[in-house]
């Protein structure tokens, strides 16, 4: 990634938030490296170099600023557009595959050998694949650090650190820093849940999102209660209960792990729900260039498109809701909830009324189709996605292809074209997709004398959520 010094120190000049997380600023004069809108005096020029990535300046011989906390920016927004192999790596590795898989799981995943992934990688964040993993391991302990009262050893193997002597060398290289000065004399929470603010880039329509997912919640498995949206996760390691407060300029998440090494793992899937490292300006400055569209941003500056914490779930209650309402939909699932699910039993479960984890694609691959309480033919496509994604011939998280993934449910019995797009928008996070076989989308394009939809790339996803808001009909969207 090639990064102009001039323009970058502009951007540290005016401590632009908007670049956070896109670049980083090294000081050689202090050892240390923070976010573009550090409000520590700028540095002189000739004493800054620029890097793509926190692990670069960590290579580099640079310590995470103790003032703008810069481990703690949101991701950089082109992760959310770019489909190459880059791009890809780097869902994969915020989702924790070398920490489970290693480098070489990695680059098996995309079809590289591990050194040609690793230069490419370098290539274009100035780290290869393991530094990266390192950074990200380093700020997932912080977290702990600072708010739990683990044990140290248990931190360090729960931020994926294979030994204690490497976690003690990563803190203090990253955080100039031992372990034990970070903590200080804070005192974690004694139950064990994890406390994170989520960092977000402005604008943000907290309310637009949250009245999205109050609109699809499915009772026992995720709930709304005022501004705070919980529900249970099926991780790695084992399940969790995630309660995320939508603040106007933040996000306020609660964990609690069946196993901490899945703390990196729910920060990062459900950053990635939320849309929260979306680049607003530069999406709603794109949509508003159309003189149709220029209204409704005006109306909803910031408007996220809310992903998933979990792509199997979306597809199958997408697949249920094909042709009825999220009610009915609801209604149906609700029916298979304790049936299939799996039950939890967490005190944070417990204080949002969540009861159940979303059935496992094994659960649902053993089911007999007269037992779904469903058309046949579309329980018959509920257990034939389940046994694809549980034999893992089907992949249904960001880090895939696309566009392989797309024909890959075309090619199954009872998936259509509007079903498959909706699945690439909110399992694969999908940017770029218009549902123009929506009946609301299709009206409403009709109603506002609408027939070219390409000037809004790389951003249909977020022009479809403003036409549905526009519409009124957000009850009626898929579940």
């Amino acid at each position: 990634m090639h990064l102009d010094h001039d323009r970058c120190y502009r951007a540290v000049q005016s401590r632009d938030a908007r670049f956070d997380g896109v670049f980083y600023t090294a000081v050689s004069s202090t050892g240390i490296y923070c976010r573009p809108s550090c409000p520590a005096v700028s540095p002189k020029p000739q004493n800054v170099s620029f890097h793509a990535s926190a692990a670069a300046a960590e290579d580099a011989g640079y310590r995470a600023c103790r003032r703008c906390r810069p481990d703690t920016t949101p991701g950089s927004p082109q992760w959310n557009v770019r489909a190459d192999a880059v791009g890809r790596a780097m869902q994969l590795i915020g989702d924790g595959v070398i920490e489970r898989e290693g480098v070489a799981g990695l680059a098996d995943r995309l079809g590289y050998s591990p050194r040609h992934l690793t230069r490419m990688v370098s290539a274009e964040l100035g780290a290869g694949p393991l530094a990266l993993a390192r950074s990200r391991r380093a700020q997932v302990a912080r977290v702990l650090i600072e708010t739990t009262d683990l044990q140290m050893a248990d931190v360090a193997f729960s931020s994926g650190f294979a030994s204690v002597r490497q976690f003690n060398d990563s803190i203090r290289q990253t955080y100039a820093q031992t372990p034990t000065q970070m903590r200080g004399r804070r005192h974690g929470d004694p139950s064990g849940r994890v406390v994170v603010r989520l960092a977000v880039r402005q604008p943000f329509a907290a309310d637009a999102l949250l009245d999205f997912l109050e609109a699809h919640v499915l009772p026992g498995v995720d709930t709304v209660q005022g501004r705070t949206y919980a529900r249970v996760l099926r991780l790695p390691h084992g399940l969790g209960v995630a309660a995320l407060t939508l603040h106007d300029d933040r996000v306020d998440c609660e964990l609690e792990l069946a196993d901490f090494r899945d703390v990196s793992v729910a920060i990062s899937r459900v950053r990635r729900m939320l849309d929260l490292d979306a680049d607003p300006v530069a999406i709603d400055a794109a949509l508003a260039e159309d003189p149709h569209l220029a209204p409704l941003v005006a109306a909803t500056p910031g408007l996220r498109v809310p992903s998933h914490v979990d792509g199997f779930e979306v597809t199958v209650r997408t697949i249920v809701g094909q042709q009825v309402s999220v009610a009915g939909a609801n209604t149906v699932l609700g029916r298979q909830i304790p049936v299939h699910g799996t039950r939890v039993d967490f005190a944070l479960a417990s204080v949002h009324g969540l009861t159940h984890a979303f059935p496992a694609p094994e659960a649902l691959a053993a089911a007999a189709p007269g037992d779904l309480g469903m058309p046949r033919s579309r329980a018959d496509s509920i257990i034939a996605v389940a046994s694809s994604v549980a034999d893992g011939s089907l992949q249904l998280h960001p880090g895939v292809d696309r566009d392989a993934v797309r024909e890959q449910l075309l090619a199954m019995r009872g998936i259509g074209p509007w079903t498959a797009d909706y699945v690439m928008m909110r399992a694969l996070a999908h940017p770029d997709v218009l549902l123009t076989t929506d009946l609301v989308l299709r009206r409403e394009l009709d109603s506002r004398g609408i027939d070219h939809t390409d000037r809004w790339r790389p951003w249909r996803s977020y022009a479809g959520m403003h036409l549905w808001r526009a519409s009124g009909a957000l009850e009626r969207t898929p579940s």
